[in-house]
């Protein structure tokens, strides 16, 4: 079985770090991660009716998704400062390279990530990747996105 995509549009805020945990935070209150939703859907439907966190916390949530993981946001435990330190559970900027030879910029707007989902082709199983989403000019959203580990 290979790896399921998954990615969020959040907020911009100029805390990646705490984008992340928020992010985080949202999705294991709504139960939208495996084992309590074993195929989360994506883009999520903040307006869908949310079945709730299935665990006490988080790190059992982590243990109970077994080899899988949660197919989610909550597989990533960090944030990495540069394209290239990946490793498993670790979410990077996407490089500057692959911005350009998917949107032919490197400010993407929102219209552009929705179209076109090859940026996630930059993240390995296990691995995640985010961007900067423009509106006018300025940052206005940040882009999650990564690969399961099953």
């Amino acid at each position: 079985m290979g790896g399921e995509p998954w990615f969020y549009i959040v907020p911009y805020q100029p805390n990646i770090t705490q984008a992340l945990n928020e992010l985080k935070q949202r999705e294991f209150n709504a139960g939208r991660y495996n084992p309590a939703t074993p195929f989360p859907t994506f883009p999520v439907d903040l307006q869908a009716p949310a079945l709730g966190a299935r665990h006490k916390t988080m790190q059992e949530a982590l243990r109970a998704s077994g080899a899988d993981g949660t197919r989610s946001i909550l597989d990533m435990q960090r944030v990495a400062e540069r394209p290239g330190e990946a490793g498993y559970g670790v979410i990077t900027p996407v490089e500057k390279e692959s911005l350009l030879e998917c949107f032919g910029t490197t400010w993407p707007t929102r219209e552009m990530i929705e179209d076109d989902l090859d940026i996630l082709e930059s993240a390995d199983r296990g691995q995640g990747v985010y961007t900067l989403i423009y509106r006018d000019g300025q940052p206005a959203e940040i882009f999650f996105g990564g690969v399961s580990y099953d």
